[in-house]
């Protein structure tokens, strides 16, 4: 999200970009004490919280499970979220790089390979680009994480994951926050359907798609990164506007209204 991020700041937005305990980045002593998807949640509602007694606007912007759990966030504040960015959004792991076998995986939760278990992350890492997708696999094979995120997951990981996004599917039709979609054709984590399902069934009557065609999962770091991040801000620019009041009383116009958050 650094790309998306940094084109934010430049547009005037103050932002937060936090790394979340649970799932992608983060060190823990044990790799499968992901905590629980609830605490995921909690984590989110306390920066958002945070962010909205001190910005008179805040919108957000999430990566595969980030935009889940946004949409998650904006259920469970409902009227408050300015504009959601929804990116890559994974309700399914049905992409083309997902193993014939991952069918299976639901067995494995209920076994104690649920605590032994790692999905290591594979070709193509979730980027079209040849010279980053590279670059990204030097990354994995040396390190923990890279810029695509940890080069492997854990199954306990996972199985909170699809219980959030269960929740979140039960849950989207609350989501009243104007929505922008971004999915790649070629997305090789999770297929269009989740992104179909949103514009479907999402509660907002203010959405707009954007479809991409030279990129795979990780769109803020693939070819089309420049697109998700012009798309982004221009979106949030003029949902600003159309939200924009008076300030706060101490502070300025620009410290109550320009605030972006990311969750990925």
């Amino acid at each position: 999200m650094q790309y998306l991020a940094k084109g934010l700041r430049r547009a005037g937005f103050a932002t937060l970009a936090p790394h979340f305990k649970g799932y992608g980045f983060g060190e823990r002593s044990d790799p499968f004490a992901t905590g629980t998807w609830q605490q995921w949640r909690a984590q989110v509602l306390d920066y958002f919280d945070e962010l909205a007694r001190n910005y008179r606007s805040v919108c957000v912007s999430g990566l595969c499970v980030g935009a889940v759990l946004a949409l998650d966030l904006a259920a469970e504040r409902p009227g408050q979220v300015t504009a959601l960015s929804l990116l890559a959004t994974t309700l399914a792991y049905d992409g083309w790089s997902i193993p014939w076998y991952y069918f299976l995986a639901p067995l494995a939760y209920h076994t104690p390979l649920r605590y032994r278990y790692s999905y290591r992350e594979r070709h193509p890492y979730g980027v079209k680009n040849e010279s980053l997708r590279k670059w990204i696999a030097r990354e994995m094979s040396e390190k923990t994480t890279s810029i695509a995120g940890a080069s492997s997951l854990p199954m306990t990981a996972v199985y909170e994951a699809k219980k959030l996004i269960r929740h979140v599917r039960g849950a989207i039709s609350r989501v009243n926050a104007p929505a922008l979609v971004i999915h790649a054709k070629e997305d090789d984590v999770a297929s269009l359907k989740s992104a179909e399902f949103v514009l479907e069934k999402i509660g907002s009557k203010d959405v707009h798609f954007v479809l991409l065609h030279d990129s795979y999962h990780m769109v803020t770091l693939d070819n089309e990164k420049e697109v998700v991040a012009d798309e982004t801000i221009r979106f949030f620019c003029d949902r600003f506007r159309k939200t924009a009041s008076a300030p706060v009383a101490g502070r300025t116009p620009r410290d109550v209204t320009n605030k972006s958050s990311a969750a990925a």
